[in-house]
């Protein structure tokens, strides 16, 4: 009997695999390519686009340093001598121009950036860039470049790209008729600004719709010096990487815990690895207002600028993110407006929600589609007047009245202004309207770090989260109920009351402590019952609200201890409000010292930097705020009608 050998076997059936496909240990080949087996997909696919409305390029255009800015380019089938809208966005160009995989161009850029029943019905050209640094394009990403001078020594900014850019399109867009708008929201609204500083001849328009302006002053990365620390988040997506790779990751289902537990937005931008941030460094280099905030702040740069491009503000009266810019922006332009080309649009809506649903904002409702108005009856015709010669121009000014629900136009802004109206707030917890006040008295509480006051109800999300859009219109009752926020409220309203434009804060308070914030509300208080909207029923919606560091009383640039238990004023204006206090409403204004976690707290010690502050800088305090005869007093800007 022969005896099985099994590896004889073995080494047959391998010495046929070598006869067929050659020896397992053979070198691949270098382009790991294989022709006994090729790849299914091929080098170049070209899609069939035939039942496409539009035809989409995809280029690289050629800056003046050299640098190429990816660009993307939607042509509507058929066009011919169309204008261009043209945006430049660090959000992902190829994401904004397929927003939803689409033949049809209108579904196609259905964003939350972009005005796209416009755009589809006036057959626009649309054209969106990756700025400098970001997704697409080369280059180094500096957050909102500054322009060329102090800050930037090189040759480019935002506003060489821009000109480049235009400059390329009315030269290889042979569908368009050579003029373009340029348009956007929030960083995309900064842009329209760069623009228009030497702009090209071939910009006829621009929107700037909610526009980065001032980011200490009051946008996105500071309020009157208290640091809103939810932007963290954003500062690590936004400059981690090019294509905003690294996700801030949290252990959290509660913002407010997360930071309480982290201590300062220093130690957690530590944990998080943000010292490797260009950005961020500077941030925390530069927690006053010194010459890195004040050098590029939009504003004072369009301030000695000439309007020579029209011009279209958009401001949104809730903006939770850059409630400050819009209206910053419009009255630093409108000074040397010789010409009538500047334009502002305030409208009831959250950050961006003007191309979107403006039918409400969280429980406030409108009475209509204030977004499709403003979209339909004043941008739309505001951009075919100047790219297309059509005879309609909107009025240089159109605002939503809320309370009474209706759009009004005027010539400048604010609308009608009739003198002010004082608030005095009373040491029994009253608000007096106007006239004289009572004796001087005070009203007090204490402030502990260890339990700030939140922003909104908790659990507090995310700023990416639904929530996040309409914490400014969120019922403020709960906050009127704590024991650390001081509360006045007027006697119901007899008549009503008109204001357009910024209140003033003349706020007389001390603290036992070396620093301390203020936040200052004034709110719409409804009726205790509310038939048409029960769920309305003593609402207390603000109206104008925002926080002041007490540190720079003296000086945006002049941080300075506070002298314990002596009353001092602050004076800092609220943000613009277009609003009626209807007839059995109340007025009513609430002070207390933390805004937490969207502002960093205060230790109410005072530390050369608060982002840096240590566990044990953070002590409670008492805070007086002094009421009555000269004390604190808000003063409302009144506007003529009602």
């Amino acid at each position: 009997m022969t005896r099985f050998r099994p590896h004889r076997l073995n080494t047959l059936a391998l010495a046929l695999i070598m006869t067929l496909v050659g020896p397992a240990w053979a070198e691949p080949p270098k382009d790991g390519r294989y022709n006994a087996l090729p790849s299914e997909t091929p080098a170049d696919f070209k899609p069939a686009t035939g039942a496409f409305d539009y035809e989409k390029r995809d280029v690289m255009i050629l800056m003046r340093d050299g640098v190429k800015l990816h660009t993307v380019i939607l042509v509507p089938k058929g066009a011919k001598h169309a204008g261009i809208l043209f945006t430049r966005t660090p959000y992902n160009a190829t994401e904004m121009t397929s927003a939803i995989e689409s033949g049809h161009l209108a579904v196609s850029v259905s964003h939350d950036d972009d005005a796209s029943d416009v755009l589809v019905q006036d057959g626009y050209i649309r054209v969106v860039q990756d700025i400098r640094g970001k997704y697409g394009s080369e280059g180094d990403y500096v957050m909102n470049r500054p322009v060329h001078g102090p800050l930037n020594p090189t040759p480019v900014d935002d506003s060489t790209d821009a000109y480049d850019t235009i400059d390329w399109l009315v030269h290889h867009v042979a569908e368009s008729n050579g003029r373009v708008a340029i348009l956007g929201i929030s960083y995309d609204g900064f842009e329209p600004l760069m623009a228009i500083i030497h702009p090209h001849p071939a910009l006829k328009a621009a929107v700037p719709m909610n526009p980065m302006v001032d980011g200490w002053m009051g946008d996105d990365w500071f309020h009157h010096g208290a640091f809103r620390q939810q932007n963290l988040e954003y500062i690590y997506e936004q400059t981690a990487s090019r294509k905003n790779a690294f996700k801030w990751a949290v252990n959290y289902a509660d913002d407010y815990q997360f930071f309480l537990e982290g201590v300062s937005a220093g130690a957690i931008a530590r944990h998080y690895g943000m010292e490797q941030l260009g950005f961020w460094n500077k941030v925390l280099a530069h927690p006053a207002y010194d010459a890195f905030w004040s050098q590029q702040a939009v504003d004072k740069i369009l301030a000695h600028e000439p309007v020579t491009v029209p011009t279209m503000v958009v401001a949104s009266l809730w903006d939770q993110e850059d409630i400050y810019g819009a209206f910053a922006v419009y009255h630093a332009m409108k000074a040397h407006d010789d010409a009538n080309r500047l334009f502002l649009v305030a409208g009831p809506w959250f950050h961006g929600q003007e191309v979107g649903d403006g039918s409400s904002l969280g429980a406030v409702r409108f009475g209509s589609d204030t977004a499709l108005y403003f979209r339909q009856h004043i941008l739309r015709p505001f951009l075919a007047h100047y790219l297309k010669d059509a005879v309609d121009v909107p009025a240089p000014v159109n605002a939503f009245v809320t309370g009474a629900n209706r759009w009004e136009t005027g010539s400048a802004w604010p609308l009608s202004p009739a003198g002010t109206l004082t608030l005095r707030p009373q040491s029994d917890h009253a608000l007096l309207l106007g006239g004289a006040s009572s004796a001087s008295g005070s009203v007090s509480y204490v402030s502990d770090p260890a339990h700030p006051v939140p922003y909104r109800p908790r659990p507090v999300g995310p700023m990416s989260g639904r929530g996040w859009q309409h914490w400014l219109t969120n019922d403020q009752r709960e906050a009127a109920s704590r024991p650390d926020v001081a509360t006045f409220t007027s006697q119901v309203l007899t008549e009503p009351v008109r204001i357009s434009g910024a209140p003033r804060v003349h706020l007389v308070a001390s603290t036992s402590g070396t620093d301390a914030d203020w936040v200052v509300k004034v709110i719409d208080v409804y009726p205790d019952q509310a038939a048409q909207q029960p769920e309305m029923g003593g609402y207390q919606l603000g109206i104008s609200m925002d926080i002041f560091r007490g540190r720079y009383r003296e000086g945006f640039d002049k941080p300075a201890s506070l002298t314990a238990n002596v009353a001092l004023p602050y004076d800092f204006t609220l943000p613009n409000a277009n609003h009626v206090f209807l007839p059995g409403h109340r007025i009513m204004v609430q002070v207390q010292s933390s805004w937490f976690p969207l502002y960093d707290r205060n230790p109410q010690r005072f530390v050369p930097n608060i982002l840096l502050a240590a566990p044990g800088d953070f002590v409670p305090a008492e805070q007086r705020i002094v009421t009555g005869a000269d004390g604190t007093t808000i003063d409302l800007p009144l506007s003529k009608g009602v």
